[in-house]
């Protein structure tokens, strides 16, 4: 009934404003001031109309400008003092900014952007096994109960996504149109080999990622190698670990691969180009999903600790952005405020956003505190949950009401489309914010 009263208000406000444009219409004056006093809706998402009120605007909508964090508001309707304008998708939350000309005024309220982050299945049909096509005639071993843990998830810029297959033993590929197929190494046979292929051998295949000429990177704790895989499916070793290598990243500065060991103490390793490694991070508590932003920051969810840390490029001094040591939970809120139950993979957006897969138990436990993706906003390093909770379960939803089982592995394409391995369901799940 609200939501009605709404509407009618709101259309009641077009026809003023229309009728308003259609007489003798308002010019704005540069040479008296412009003023926002108030907008209404202050809580909305992508398409919400806003009526904003205040003087001095203009019956001409090509002339204003509304903007929310830089980003255009679409403008249906003017008048002297009222503007009509739509939130455009992914803006976020930020004052409204109005502009005529060389006059600009800046409104003392937020908008407060609420997401809509709708979760899909994109692969699998939650049996183990193995099997190629589309949607649900798709199979994946992730492991269930089996203690593997892969959190591999990349895609590339083709929106490509590979995935680390481990209870098959290969690399898996979805293409843009969803369909699945082995990229490179045998379902059948678990090895160790190089080649093309099927030709190709694993043993675990853990972590993948990708760099921007479209070559892979995994590792594989069970042969403790690091292999290259060009975009042909050709898969060479590039490097032995010096521990068992669990997770995978590329600096995107200098184009280095860094992999992590899950054991304690566990290290960070950067491959050097005679194929050897040196340990850049020691000491920490079974590390597990790696990934860097953007200016080469090395953010590490430490599964052993409960805890997020960011280690500075260059000089890799360490800090806890997120969770506190030792003390395990689902809480949202601000760095050391949050809380993390077994934290696992990990990924990095264009905007130095993070999120986390929330279930890294070597069992994949339904009775984990965490079985959502989380998000941590840049540089303020606030939690939120992104999608599921804290029950294990299956459920293609929005937000909090989707449901994941021991989700091990999250990867963000260019378009911040984000995916999930989802271990116990043995499905690749999908997840859109809008």
């Amino acid at each position: 009934m609200i939501r009605l009263l709404y509407i009618y208000i709101i259309a009641g406000c077009l026809i003023a404003i229309t009728a308003c444009k259609k007489d003798n219409g308002f010019t704005h004056s540069a040479s008296s001031p412009m003023t926002i006093d108030q907008f209404t809706p202050t809580v909305g998402g992508n398409a919400t109309s806003i009526l904003i009120t205040g003087s001095n605007f203009s019956t001409d909508t090509a002339a204003i400008t509304v903007t929310i964090n830089g980003q255009s508001l679409a403008i249906i309707g003017s008048s002297a003092t009222q503007i009509m304008a739509v939130v455009p998708s992914k803006c976020g939350s930020g004052n409204l900014v109005v502009k005529i000309g060389k006059d600009s005024v800046v409104s003392t309220d937020v908008f407060n952007y609420v997401f809509t982050r709708t979760v899909s299945t994109l692969a699998g049909n939650g049996t183990a096994g193995f099997s190629n096509g589309k949607g649900a005639d798709v199979m994946f071993n992730f492991g269930g109960e089996n203690w593997y843990r892969s959190c591999g998830l990349t895609v590339d810029n083709d929106l490509n996504i590979y995935v680390a297959d481990p209870g098959n033993h290969c690399i898996r590929k979805i293409d843009n149109a969803g369909n699945v197929t082995t990229f490179v190494g045998n379902p059948n046979a678990s090895g160790h080999a190089d080649g093309k292929g099927l030709a190709a051998q694993f043993s675990l295949p853990y972590d993948v990622t990708v760099d921007a000429q479209g070559n892979l990177y995994t590792v594989d704790p069970g042969n403790w190698d690091i292999r290259k895989i060009t975009p042909d499916g050709t898969a060479t070793t590039i490097a032995w670990g010096s521990q068992a290598p669990w997770s995978v990243a590329l600096d995107p500065i200098s184009g280095a691969v860094y992999y992590s060991s899950n054991s304690n103490p566990g290290n960070i390793y950067k491959i050097n180009d005679d194929g050897s490694s040196t340990a850049v991070i020691t000491g920490l508590n079974y590390p597990a999903g790696i990934d860097f932003d953007k200016d080469g920051n090395l953010f590490v969810s430490v599964n052993g600790d409960n805890t997020i840390e960011k280690f500075e490029k260059g000089t890799w001094a360490g800090s806890i952005i997120a969770g506190q040591t030792g003390s395990a939970g689902y809480i949202n809120g601000a760095g050391t405020v949050a809380r993390f139950s077994n934290p696992w993979g990990l990924a990095v957006d264009a905007q130095s956003n993070i999120y986390v897969a929330g279930n890294g138990t070597w069992d994949g436990s339904t009775s984990n505190a965490d079985q959502s993706i989380r998000f941590i906003s840049a540089d303020s390093w606030v939690v939120s949950t992104y999608a599921g909770s804290g029950s294990a379960g299956y459920s293609d939803a929005i937000g909090e009401a989707a449901a994941f089982s021991a989700p091990g592995g999250v990867a963000v394409d260019k378009n911040g489309i984000v995916y999930v391995l989802d271990k116990n369901n043995n499905r690749v799940r999908k997840i859109v914010s809008q």
